[in-house]
């Protein structure tokens, strides 16, 4: 469409995972080449879009109490539209509807390049509903509009997934497993630097599979190389690397180009091979114990990090008591823990033997008080030793900035406190690192 004078105000709330991320970064572009006006208060917009998550009990919960707080902006506030995206809606469309009647338009997973239609639609008093196919092809639209001040980003590299854990939706939200050529992933890197951006997340439910749906084989290690060519992009970080397909090429990659951050996102969700046979994941944990033994060979001062989901149906005592004994030696330096959620339409959730909740949450404490013995301790040896550090904000009351180094990822791992900086914030700079807190680091610019 072409760009046009409107009045109306348009808000994105962004719920869920990095992936909603990328998908409102899309929809942002598209509204503002339409002509509309995005602005941050939901208050004062005309429109507001929320973003929604239906992956787990949890996010929904958090997703349907925003579509309400956001429908009372119709008495409080200057709402005229509110319109639902993303994977509660490609899960739910019809219960939303039926039981939501505030909700003016829903756009699913592999729609929302409609979502300008949506909008005018909506406001033409219209209940338009666009939730097809949930295969979205990001080739065609790869323009994103990113916060001024964004010195980080996601991109995504594929989309959907082919393997069929028996706890996860995905497939079903998402569709099948689709990577993007280079070409298009290269180009995006470059509008991303463009507006300052200098690190970017490179993210897919799989991504060490990257490429065999249309290249044949499995090109991580060239897309690592290519994106580093970008003039702008200072790091490349890699998010959800299965281990099953992280080839000795990529291992390289990790050791010689110096715009890859050391850092190895593994998800291996469990330890025992009983539990990860139940939960259909590749590989045992010989194989994992290999993997990690061969990259920290080859990249010593790697940071690995992994996510656990603790209460999988059938978990015995024994069974956890072993992936904690795992996890205090492998000595991951950064975890995420979930707790199984019982989702409907899973092969996981139709076995007889669920956990109760309060086990699951007391495993989940023990992992995370096991990891912060593990964290603190890795931590520690990066005290006397200078690392470059990403300058994302100042802390005015404490006068500290605050960023992270190469071995953390944003808004889920710690943090680096820098006293003695004068320059602008998105500058990658030397910091002396004097102190460890468990997760974050502290100390002097150099």
């Amino acid at each position: 469409m072409d760009k046009t004078a409107t009045t109306e105000k348009v808000a994105i709330i962004t719920l869920g995972c990095e992936k909603n991320v990328v998908d409102s970064d899309i929809m942002s572009q598209l509204i503002d080449e339409r002509g509309y006006l995005l602005i941050d208060n939901p208050q004062e917009a005309d429109v507001v879009i929320v973003n929604t998550c239906g992956f787990i009990d949890a996010a929904k919960e958090e997703s349907v109490n925003t579509i309400l707080e956001v429908a009372d902006l119709k008495e409080s506030g200057n709402l005229k539209s509110l319109i639902v995206a993303g994977c509660l809606t490609q899960r739910y469309k019809e219960v939303l509807m039926d039981e939501m009647p505030e909700i003016d338009g829903i756009v699913g997973t592999g729609d929302f390049d409609k979502i300008n239609q949506i909008i005018e639609d909506s406001l033409a008093g219209k209940k338009p509903i666009f939730v097809g196919n949930p295969a979205f092809s990001y080739e065609n639209v790869a323009r994103r509009k990113v916060e001024k001040g964004t010195y980080s980003a996601y991109i995504k590299i594929a989309e959907g997934c082919d393997n069929k854990c028996t706890f996860c939706i995905i497939p079903q939200l998402r569709g099948a497993f689709r990577s993007r050529t280079i070409e298009s992933i290269v180009a995006e890197a470059k509008e991303l630097a463009a507006q300052g951006v200098k690190e970017v997340n490179l993210i897919a439910q799989d991504s060490t599979n990257y490429g065999f749906d249309i290249y044949g084989e499995r090109v991580l290690h060239k897309l690592l190389r290519e994106v580093s060519e970008v003039e702008g992009i200072e790091w490349i970080r890699l998010h959800y690397a299965y281990p099953g397909y992280f080839t000795d090429e990529l291992i390289e990659e990790f050791a010689s180009n110096p715009k890859v951050c050391k850092y190895v996102d593994m998800p291996l969700q469990h330890s025992e091979d009983r539990v990860l046979k139940r939960m259909l994941r590749p590989g045992r944990q010989r194989d994992t114990r290999e993997l990690i033994a061969k990259i920290r060979e080859a990249v010593p001062d790697v940071a690995l990090r992994t996510s656990i989901i603790v209460g999988f149906p059938g978990e015995t005592e024994e069974e956890f008591q072993n992936l904690k004994a795992f996890l205090r030696e492998v000595q991951f330096d950064r975890l995420g823990v979930f707790t199984y959620s019982q989702e409907e339409d899973t092969a996981a959730a139709r076995l007889d033997d669920q956990i109760p909740q309060d086990v699951i949450e007391r495993r989940a404490n023990e992992l995370m008080e096991v990891q912060r013995e593990v964290a603190n301790e890795r931590n520690g040896r990066f005290v006397g030793k200078v690392v470059p550090v990403l300058i994302e904000g100042y802390d005015g009351k404490n006068d500290v900035y605050i960023g992270r180094s190469q071995y953390d990822a944003g808004e889920i791992d710690g943090e680096v406190f820098v006293t003695g900086y004068k320059g602008e914030l998105g500058q990658i700079v030397s910091v002396h690192i004097t102190h460890s807190y468990d997760f974050d680091l502290a100390g002097e610019v150099m």
